[in-house]
C-alpha cells in the first residue's frame, strides 16, 4: 500500500473518531440508561453509512481510491465501534445485567446487519 493511501486513511479516521465521540456522546446523554444506547447508534449509523458507501462504490459513483480508502476503512473504521461493543457487552453480563446485554447485543448485531443492508439496497434503488 502506499504512503498516500495510509494518509487518506488516517485522515478518514481522524474525521470517523470525532464524529463517534460527538454522535455516542449526544445520544448517551440524551438516553441514560444501564445500556449504552449511544454505541449502539453508533454501530447502527455507522452500518448504514457503510452500506451506502459500498454501494455508491460498485455503481461507480466513488472512484477515487484515495476517497474509498479515507471513506470506508478510515472513517467508518474508526467511526464504528465494534470493540467498544465486545467490551461493553462483557461489563453488562459482569455486573449482572443479563436482559441488558441480551437487548444491547442483539440491538447492535441485527440493528448492524439490517441497516447495513438498507444502505446498500437503497443505493442500488437509486443508482442501481
Amino acid at each position: 500500500m502506499k504512503f498516500d493511501t495510509y494518509l487518506a486513511i488516517g485522515i478518514g479516521g481522524f474525521i470517523g473518531a470525532i464524529l463517534r465521540a460527538y454522535t455516542a456522546g449526544l445520544v448517551n446523554h440524551a438516553f441514560k440508561h444501564d445500556i449504552p444506547f449511544g454505541t449502539v447508534a453508533v454501530n447502527l449509523i455507522g452500518s448504514f453509512i457503510l452500506g451506502s458507501l459500498i454501494g455508491l462504490i460498485q455503481v461507480s459513483a466513488i472512484q477515487n481510491p484515495y476517497l474509498k480508502s479515507m471513506l470506508t476503512t478510515g472513517m467508518m473504521g474508526a467511526f464504528t465501534t465494534f470493540s467498544t461493543f465486545a467490551v461493553e457487552s462483557f461489563f453488562l453480563m459482569k455486573n449482572g445485567l443479563l436482559m441488558e446485554s441480551l437487548i444491547y447485543i442483539s440491538l447492535n448485531l441485527f440493528g448492524s446487519i439490517i441497516l447495513a443492508a438498507a444502505g446498500y439496497k437503497s443505493i442500488m434503488a437509486i443508482f442501481g
